[in-house]
Formats: structure tokens, sequence, C-alpha cells
């Protein structure tokens, strides 16, 4: 079997077709490519699985993992073959058991090679690639068998993914013509249907404005700050840490006009009384911004009910916003809920931070996606690292920004507004520090904005997929 080229083999066993074919998408194509029948045969998989492991650097990459489902087979016999760990990763995230997406033993930060049998737009390698890196992973190669050449090579290199892939389709078409078994003419057919497909992939995916997505909000507070954002031009939130109430509110009615959503620690006030909130309230009204108390709660559903209308400060009576945490599993998300049923409030959930050696598992972070989608109606977003779900109702803010990226001496780890908005596809910079300790915070405001809402708009323009 050994001394039989791949492609040739791949003809014999019928995993390349040609003839007339109608495609999912209603084309007619002079070609069509089986490569699951892989799997039937053992030789050919080893000897395919032997290939695919010389092509790539066995020191780029600390675990495998398969394009689900047709590249599963494949990168099981890689992993036999090398000793290099499996993982999988599922279609849907499972609603039973550990409802893990990512299955199998990894640590954050490793790095991963993805395994595919075809390449032709580069879709299905994107789309597992955001699920792992997700889960901490690191992407930077992808090994596949054919590359069909139209397009998906390129679009994955620009989103900084090497591709190593034993053949394109054009090679194949050449030793097979070689070998005697497809004519010049057929030849000729499929090199000239391929290069007509070029044009039509990669497709082309318009990314929803703020106001578009406004629309589409199911939570009020979502779509209030949506079509706020776009009227502003603004997806910058400041936090005012600072202990003086009047202080306080002198950098609120600063920043005001700059910026969307103010998040508040009200218990910081070491002089707080009920003027603060009279005080905020009109700011907000005057400047156009939500309230978003980041209160982070994390009790059961009776004790958050009250912590959020009783007490001192009667948080659900001025914030338009809050958050929480989600281990105490969905009665935290029914608590806080019930315990307002007459304002127009929306709540956070805490699925990603920041700060270093954070213990917030992929797991848990998809456990927060999912019980967002169960209770849009309240859960708004996310306060996340990068963007968690494809659904554009739900708003993802971002904290530790900052122009100068870097970090401070208690683990908050920094990253610039280009970064978050731009390459992590996140709504809302949440920026504190950068602001506060500013030498004119009324600049520094401002340069946030800017540097916030640029980087949006260049998001706006058309997306490859």
């Amino acid at each position: 079997m050994s001394s039989t080229p791949i492609s040739l083999k791949l003809f014999e066993i019928g995993a390349i077709k040609f003839g007339s074919f109608k495609l999912k998408s209603g084309i007619e194509s002079p070609i069509y490519i089986d490569l699951r029948l892989i799997a039937s045969y053992p030789e050919l998989l080893k000897q395919i699985s032997q290939a695919l492991l010389q092509k790539v650097n066995r020191e780029t990459y600390d675990v495998l993992c398969g394009v689900p489902y047709g590249a599963l087979s494949i990168a099981t016999a890689m992993s036999l073959q090398s000793g290099c760990p499996l993982i999988i990763r599922r279609k849907e995230t499972k609603s039973y058991g550990t409802k893990q997406v990512i299955e199998g033993v990894y640590q954050s930060g490793q790095r991963c090679l993805i395994i595919e049998d075809l390449i032709t737009s580069g879709a299905s390698i994107l789309e597992t690639a955001k699920d792992l890196q997700t889960a901490g992973l690191k992407i930077t190669d992808a090994a596949l068998i054919i590359d069909r050449q139209q397009g998906g090579v390129q679009h994955l290199q620009k989103e900084g993914i090497r591709v190593h892939a034993l053949f394109t389709l054009p090679e194949i078409l050449q030793e097979l013509e070689q070998q005697g078994k497809l004519s010049s003419d057929v030849v000729q057919e499929v090199l000239t249907f391929l290069e007509n497909q070029k044009t039509q992939v990669p497709q082309q995916k318009r990314i929803l404005s703020y106001s578009e997505r406004a629309q589409l909000a199911t939570n009020p507070v979502a779509k209030k700050l949506f079509a706020l954002m776009e009227e502003k031009e603004t997806n910058l939130a400041f936090n005012p840490d600072v202990s003086s109430k009047e202080k306080f509110l002198k950098l609120v009615d600063l920043v005001g006009p700059f910026i969307c959503v103010l998040k508040t620690h009200i218990d910081i006030l070491e002089d707080f009384d009920e003027s603060v909130i009279i005080e905020l309230q009109k700011l907000a009204e005057k400047h156009n911004f939500l309230i978003f108390e980041d209160r982070k709660f994390a009790d059961i559903g009776t004790i958050v009910q009250m912590q959020y209308c009783q007490g001192m400060y009667h948080i659900a009576d001025w914030a338009d916003i809050t958050n929480a945490h989600i281990l105490p599993g969905p009665g935290i998300i029914e608590g806080l809920k019930s315990a307002a049923p007459n304002k127009d409030r929306g709540l956070l959930l805490l699925a990603q931070m920041s700060s270093k050696g954070s213990l917030f598992t992929p797991e848990y972070t998809a456990q927060a996606v999912k019980l967002a989608e169960e209770h849009s109606d309240f859960v708004m977003g996310f306060i996340c690292q990068q963007k968690l779900t494809d659904d554009p109702r739900f708003v993802h803010m971002t904290p530790g920004v900052h122009l100068a990226s870097s970090g401070d001496a208690i683990g908050q780890q920094y990253n610039s507004p280009e970064f978050v908005i731009g390459t992590k596809e996140t709504d809302v910079i949440i920026v504190g520090r950068g602001i506060l300790q500013a030498d004119n915070p009324s600049e520094a405001v401002e340069r946030y904005r800017k540097a916030g809402w640029q980087a949006y708009q260049q998001r706006l323009e058309p997306a490859l997929i």
C-alpha cells in the first residue's frame, strides 16, 4: 500500500470521483471528494497520517484536534503513531454530564494542531479554532490532505493560521493524468470549474452594527445600550474607583459625554449617602449613559434578592445593569430577575476575568453562555475577554483595557482597545486607571473613546468567512 501514491489510492477507493454531481449548494460539479472513506482503509489511513506528521514540525504543537467529524479518524491515527495527545471538539455542547465543548486532557496555553481532510473556504477550520481558543489553546497551524485552491489557505493565513497540505487538487489531477486515469479533457474541465468557483469562495460576512443589534436584542437594557452606543459613537465604559463622593461625581460629570456606561463600585465610597444616587441619576440623564453597578452577586437566589433590592444601597432602584457569578446555578439569575419585576434591568454574567491566574475554566465559560441563552430576557451579556457567542443579542464587555498594554503588580492584565474590540471582537471596553491616573483625564477619556470606536468601525468592514 505504501508504495502506491496516496493520490492514486484515493482515486481507486472512490474518495475522488469524476462525472456530474450536484453539490449541497445546488451547483453541478465535475468532481466529488469524500475523504471520510479513508477510515475504512487502515493501511491508507496510516500512510496519510504518517505523511501529515512529517509535514509539520513536532515542536510547534502539544496536542492534536481533528475537525469534526471527517478528520477525527485521521487525527486519531496521527495521535497513535506520534504519541501526541488527542482532544476532541464537539459540534454541539452536551446538555448532560460535564457539558463540555472540548473533550480530553489539555492545559490552557498549549499549542493545538488542527487536522482537516479538505479545505475550500477554511470556515470549518476557523470554527474549530474559535472553540479551541475559547478553551485557552493556541492555534497557529493546520494540517490537511487536499487544498482545493479556492481561497481557504489565504483566508486562514490572514487569521494567523499556517496551512500544511499534502496535495493541492491540481497536483492530484496532474498525477492521475500521468497515470492514465484521467483524460486531459476531464482535467481541463475540473480546473476550469475550480477557477470559476474561486470568485465565490471565500464568501463575505457583514458584521452587524450596534444599531442593527439593538433591533434584535431581547433585553430592554441591551437594546438601549446598543442604540446609545451608535448615537454617541462610543463603546467606552469608565470605572471611577475613588473613595470620595465629591471626587466621584466630578469625575462622572467630566467623562459623561464620552462614555456609554459608567461602572461603579458604590461600596467604595466612604461618605456614601442617598444624595450620591440622586446626583448620579441626574448625570446619567444629562450625559446619556447607563449605570452598571459591578456588584458581582454570588449567593443563592433568596439572598441576592435582598442584596439587590434592600440594604443601604438599593441597587435595583438605580443601576441599569449589574452582574453575577453563576457558581450558585440558575437560581441566582432567577432571584435577581424576580427582585425588580417592574424595572428595565440587565444582568451580565461573569464568564471570564482579566486577572492573572483566574480560575475560570472553559467549561464554566460555556455554561455561562448556555444560561444566558436560556434567560435572554434578563441576561444581556457577559463580562469576558473575548466574544463568546455569535448571537447578536448579547453584549460582550471587557475589563482590563489600557492604551499601554501591560499589567500591574497584583495580577491585573491589560489589553489595548484595538486588541479587545478588533481581534477579540468584544463590544465594550472598560477602562479605569488608564483614565483615572492620567495627567489629564478629560484628554485621556477622549483618546480611549476614539480608539475603541475606530476599532469598532474597522471591524464593520466586510470580513471573510
